[in-house]
């Protein structure tokens, strides 16, 4: 058995056991959403995609924003509810100004910048303080950064800043902003620059995934040290998959099936999630990218190299706080209101899920991971209330569900990763025969 998975995967290496416990919350959320969809047969398989496709479009950029403090070794930084209170203050600031459209957006994301730098690097400076527990400082800085938001809003605007007596955004004595804020002519700003039909986008996307893996597997010209081609079992999956929904998307366009029916495609919207995945994966090929990721595997290394551990890690964090800002401003305008002292509360935890589900742990994330995560986690979402109410007749016991596969799947992969490191630390800490084999 082993040997046949070595010719078709071509890895010598390659362990079902572990694949399945480095996998087993990405296969339990696979089961659940084709469970699902059997269960919840009132669901239209349209309006399912329709409502998948706006999360994704809303949460792509935020769980993306996970990736670099990853690889810097920095683990799963919770402290993005930091970055988002920054595009926050940044949307309120516009507001009140009462700038909207595409120029409204682009002030928010030039006001949130230096926001996001300043908040960034006293994170990172932190978490240089507290090497070993940057989670759990993450989660605090989120708390703490919560407490220093809420008051601002509810006291500083107003008392220490002064503002306009009677704006709708201001509350009626004066002092503080209201409970939601109208994004006005700013929702919808960057979706709503092109959008396509749905099905021959997806035509198109699949006939370019089809091309790029032919120019991969025959074409390209592989760096010394990188992988040279796929499996054959990879190869062929691409090729049959991309050809399939490439051609079942194209049919769907002809005849007018439910592909049709799902809401358009937001092209510019996609180009920009599009471009930080592009620039994720330019700037792991730099000189910073590498410091990232040696940074990510030993610190005490990295050190004896010449790298600057601990500005390296800073970097890390403001980047990651800068596109949590820029990404929350995005999820804003896609939503087209901020709740003030609540939009940013479960950004935290519903992105480090989301990047869970789709295999990364606390020190590997990729952005396949991210954008699968991003996909299956969210699809999770929209089924819950439909299968509570398919199954128990209450729809609000699937949002408990909800709550719970947050937190479990937080909790189950933090216990599968510290559960392999302890495994890992005394398989290396075992004695060896003088032939290299672990003594009994």
């Amino acid at each position: 058995m082993k040997g046949i998975i070595t010719k078709l995967t071509g890895d010598s290496s390659f362990d079902l056991k572990n694949w399945l416990l480095d996998n087993i919350v990405t296969i339990i959320f696979w089961v659940f959403i084709i469970v699902g969809l059997f269960l919840a047969r009132d669901v239209s398989i349209d309006w399912f995609f329709t409502e998948l496709c706006n999360r994704f479009y809303r949460n792509a950029f935020l769980i993306l924003s996970l990736i670099i403090p990853v690889v810097a070794g920095l683990g799963l930084n919770f402290g993005i509810v930091v970055g988002a209170i920054a595009g926050q203050l940044a949307v309120i600031a516009v507001r009140y100004w009462d700038m909207g459209g595409l120029s409204g957006f682009l002030m928010c994301i030039l006001i949130a910048l230096p926001i996001a730098v300043i908040i960034g690097l006293l994170t990172g400076i932190l978490y240089n303080k507290t090497k070993g527990q940057e989670m759990i400082t993450s989660l605090i800085v989120g708390y703490f950064g919560n407490g220093v938001y809420q008051f601002i809003v509810l006291f500083v605007i107003g008392v220490i800043i002064p503002v306009q007596m009677g704006h709708p955004m201001i509350l009626y004595d004066g002092i503080g902003i209201r409970m939601s804020v109208d994004m006005g002519t700013i929702t919808y700003s960057l979706d709503n620059l092109l959008q396509v039909p749905f099905a021959p986008f997806v035509a198109v996307m699949a006939f370019l995934v089809l091309a790029y893996t032919l120019w991969y597997q025959f074409l390209r010209k592989a760096k010394p040290g990188t992988k040279e081609k796929m499996s054959p079992i990879q190869f062929v999956l691409f090729i049959v998959l991309s050809l399939a929904v490439g051609i079942f998307a194209v049919a769907q366009a002809v005849t007018g099936g439910w592909m049709t029916k799902v809401r358009e495609v937001p092209v510019v919207l996609m180009l920009v999630i599009a471009a930080l995945a592009l620039f994720i994966t330019w700037l792991m090929n730099t000189k910073l990218g590498q410091d990232f990721r040696s940074c990510g595997q030993d610190q005490t290394i990295a050190e004896t190299n010449g790298i600057n551990v601990n500005r390296t890690r800073v970097i890390a964090t403001i980047m990651s706080t800068v596109l949590a800002a820029w990404g929350m401003i995005i999820y804003l305008q896609n939503m087209g209101t901020l709740n003030t002292y609540t939009a940013h509360n479960n950004i935290g935890y519903f992105s480090v899920a989301a990047i869970l589900v789709g295999g990364a742990s606390v020190s590997k994330a990729t952005i396949s991971q991210a954008i699968t995560g991003c996909l299956l986690f969210h699809a999770m979402f929209i089924l819950s209330p439909e299968i509570g109410q398919a199954v128990f007749g209450q729809a609000a016991l699937g949002e408990y569900f909800r709550t719970f596969m947050v937190y479990g799947v937080i909790g189950l992969s933090l216990g599968l990763y510290v559960w392999r490191a302890n495994k890992r630390t005394k398989l290396e800490l075992k004695p060896r025969e003088a032939d290299g084999t672990l003594k009994a």
